[in-house]
């Protein structure tokens, strides 16, 4: 099983959740993050003193999914969260040696 990560801006949520609603991903875990990277942030002005904002706002969807579908869930994030502009985000894969379903005990590909 693989653990997909990703960091994306908010406004394309709603587009990578249909995106892999439409590849059979039954469940996801969504967190609000605050973030930088090459983007770094920007300075704004409120009430005439500039101040500088170091962490925007992103999402981190996070996906737990068999080998065999991890490539298309990888596509379809980055298909649906890219604007071709920077901040676009990241997508992390990692290996997930098991998982249990608390409520029936059910371990391993079941319990995804």
């Amino acid at each position: 099983m693989k653990k997909i990560e990703a960091v994306i801006k908010p406004f394309k949520l709603d587009e990578v959740k249909e995106a892999l609603q439409d590849i059979g991903v039954q469940g996801m875990t969504v967190l609000e993050a605050k973030g930088y990277g090459r983007q770094k942030g920007h300075s704004e002005l409120y009430r005439g003193a500039e101040y500088v904002i170091d962490f925007l706002p992103k999402i981190k969807l996070e996906v737990v999914v068999p080998d065999d579908l991890a490539p298309a869930v990888v596509e379809a994030i980055q298909a649906a969260a890219r604007t071709g502009k920077i901040g676009d985000g990241k997508i992390f894969v990692s290996t997930v040696d098991d998982v249990i379903r608390i409520r029936t005990g059910e371990t391993g590909p079941q319990a995804v």
